[in-house]
């Protein structure tokens, strides 16, 4: 890493696949990090937390390590539940709807690509939301879509 905030390119390489793959979604740099937006509206931020640079991520992540965080928005009772469970989930100080996770070695990449289309949808015009189907409605290999 060179600077503060820098994401490791591994990290970037999972992400970019599910972030892009949504109708209109684009990348660019963040103040710290990289993060994927639709039109105008941030649905998905990855950074490297130094507390010494980002003591508000490094408190609501609870950790006074580097660490690689991703926060998202997300409807405001899962966000309950899921910071409810723990470790790897947090609640950051701002927005009621929004989530971070700690990304780490065991993080489960289908719950992320779950919990960032959700992000999305949320933010996203209805028309583009329309064009995306939720986790739970896309079949399984060989099973119908639900009615």
């Amino acid at each position: 890493m060179t600077s503060p905030g820098d994401v490791p390119s591994e990290l970037l390489d999972r992400l970019r696949p599910i972030c892009l793959a949504l109708p209109e979604a684009y990348e660019e740099p963040a103040w710290v990090g990289v993060r994927w937006r639709i039109r105008q509206r941030t649905f998905a931020h990855v950074l490297t937390v130094d507390p010494d640079h980002q003591m508000a991520y490094a408190r609501a992540a609870g950790t006074d390590e580097p660490v690689c965080v991703l926060t998202f928005r997300s409807p405001v009772d899962e966000v309950h539940a899921l910071v409810a469970q723990g470790d790897p989930f947090f609640k950051p100080d701002w927005g009621a709807d929004v989530l971070g996770m700690v990304v780490e070695e065991a993080t489960d990449w289908d719950e992320v690509g779950e919990l960032l289309t959700e992000s999305y949808c949320l933010l996203a015009p209805k028309k583009l939301m329309a064009q995306v189907a939720a986790p739970a409605e896309q079949p399984a290999p060989g099973r119908p879509a639900r009615a």
